[in-house]
């Protein structure tokens, strides 16, 4: 019985402390400072392990066609470039002043699988500038930017630049 109270009274006085911390302000939000470690491996920690669950189920389609690659291409640049850079192009200023920081896709993606790319494309990730396409584009289009994004890694600024060039000449026939 004494076990038991002090569990319940240890519990209550974490739960009090707590509070008291959540309401004091004292912890900084400001996007200039970076979280501590313990805060930011539990942000870390809660992300990797929900977009894992969330994307276990979903079915990924053929991402090699090069119409898809295109107008994932398409998409990316206009949506996307801004904040995670592209081979030879670096994010833009709010890009630069988000925290956490946006990917740089080319180096990252190895972390994820297509399936997982395409729940955090279409769904974002509270909390840190990554929005969620899924209210904006159908489940096609949201295909087509993972389909573009896994040519990332090893890509030359050359390669980008050609993709550009061939959207370019397709919207002007």
């Amino acid at each position: 019985m004494k076990c038991l109270l002090r569990i319940v009274l240890t519990v209550a006085a974490l739960l009090f402390i707590f509070i008291i911390f959540i309401y004091s302000g004292i912890y900084n939000i400001s996007a200039m400072v970076s979280h501590n470690r313990v805060t930011l491996k539990l942000i870390s920690f809660l992300t990797d392990n929900s977009i894992k669950h969330y994307s276990e189920n979903i079915t990924v389609p053929n991402l090699t066609d090069s119409f898809l690659i295109e107008t994932g291409f398409a998409h990316y640049k206009e949506m996307c470039v801004d904040c995670h850079g592209a081979p030879g192009i670096q994010p833009d200023e709010i890009g630069r002043g988000l925290y956490p920081g946006p990917p740089e896709l080319a180096r990252s993606i190895k972390d994820w699988t297509s399936s997982q790319l395409f729940w955090i494309t279409k769904n974002g990730i509270k909390m840190t500038g990554m929005p969620s396409f899924g209210k904006t584009h159908k489940d096609d289009k949201i295909w087509a930017i993972v389909a573009f994004i896994k040519k990332l890694p090893g890509m030359t600024k050359e390669q980008y630049m050609a993709y550009d060039k061939s959207v370019k000449e397709k919207d002007e026939d």
